[in-house]
């Protein structure tokens, strides 16, 4: 993509295939304080690994220094159209800048490349709202749930409703096993538990790939959790750390999860850990409006804030939609629900892939 000047700015597309660049670029966004995981470079390469999906990152520069990236991933799908998104499968990692005038650019040579890319929708998921009549703001569909870690185990107990406060003194009380790692073990839990969930929600599963590419990709920043009962994994997440948070990303659950409380005591025993670590905020992820998740994270004492969303459409051309409870895929979902569980975990990553 050729560079994009003005007012002594350049934007152009980095190499990712060059090393020291992209450990430079990863160095700034590390650094900056809105920053978020999917910002990294490791994110949307990982994401590339695992679905096939392009990763493409703007920068905008003045003279050598950084003052802004934008990470994209190209989606092409047959079902679904081709988009670019920035950041792919995440919820967030939109415009990011020390700039006043580097996000209007970082817009414009988004928009430029997904024309050239052949794509009639630009999403950008967070990060600096794009100025002009041609984008289009969404914060309806999504929440996001944050807070800060308590002190220690009592006082993130006293965090939480009592009702719910409850149901984590019954899980901790089952005499669950808490562990984590990175290794093949847990991942090969993780996937089963998480492609079992999915199921259960009526949504395609996503690559086993993809998980592998981000954790390999994002390394000490991203481990799995799983609580077991008798050596019987019950409970699963892969969790990202990016400036001083924990945020549970991909969840899986067995059957028996809800009956034992293993999703409490994974939740609450990974908060102790991130504490451990260092960590001084539990950043719960996104949920979709009016939805059980959302319920169940305000249960916990987490107040949804709605995410900002930002599109840009070619002229006559229809937004491109993915969001499962749309009225259009009702009826998919439901078909979805009754397809054997292997026959879905079997099928389900070549759909998935297109989602983004």
């Amino acid at each position: 993509m050729q560079g994009i000047t003005e007012v002594g700015l350049l934007v152009e597309e980095a190499r990712l295939a060059d090393a020291a660049e992209v450990a430079v670029i990863d160095a700034w966004v590390r650094a900056h304080p809105q920053s978020t995981p999917f910002h990294r470079p490791g994110w949307i390469m990982g994401v590339e690994h695992g679905t096939g999906q392009k990763a493409r990152l703007l920068v905008a520069r003045l003279g050598s220094q950084i003052v802004g990236v934008l990470p994209l991933t190209y989606i092409r799908s047959m079902l679904f159209g081709r988009a670019l998104v920035g950041s792919g499968f995440a919820v967030d990692g939109g415009i990011l800048t020390t700039h006043r005038k580097a996000g209007e650019m970082l817009a414009d040579a988004a928009w430029t490349l997904a024309q050239k890319l052949g794509c009639t929708t630009l999403e950008l998921r967070g990060g600096e709202a794009p100025a002009g009549l041609a984008w289009q703001a969404k914060a309806d569909a999504y929440l996001g749930f944050s807070r800060p870690l308590a002190a220690d185990d009592e006082a993130e107990l006293k965090a939480v409703p009592k009702r719910h406060r409850a149901e984590i003194r019954k899980g901790l009380a089952n005499d669950l096993v808490f562990e984590s790692g990175r290794d093949k073990r847990l991942r090969d839990i993780h996937y089963r538990l998480y492609a079992h969930s999915v199921h259960h929600l009526g949504t395609p599963v996503f690559p086993r790939a993809l998980f592998d590419g981000v954790l390999d990709r994002l390394g000490e920043d991203a481990d799995i959790a799983v609580v077991s009962k008798d050596g019987q994994p019950l409970s699963a997440v892969i969790s990202l750390y990016h400036g001083g948070a924990c945020m549970p990303y991909w969840h899986g659950a067995a059957d028996g999860a809800r009956t034992m409380r293993s999703n409490e005591a994974l939740y609450f025993l990974l908060m102790r850990q991130a504490r451990e670590r260092g960590c001084t905020t539990f950043d719960f992820g996104r949920s979709k409006v009016g939805t059980g998740p959302a319920a169940w994270k305000k249960t916990w004492g987490f107040e949804g804030e709605p995410l900002g969303y930002h599109l840009r459409t070619a002229p006559g051309k229809e937004t491109r939609d993915v969001n499962p409870l749309s009225p259009q895929y009702r009826r998919k979902v439901e078909y979805w629900k009754k397809l054997p569980e292997s026959l879905a975990t079997l099928i389900g990553p070549h759909i998935a892939r297109g989602l983004g």
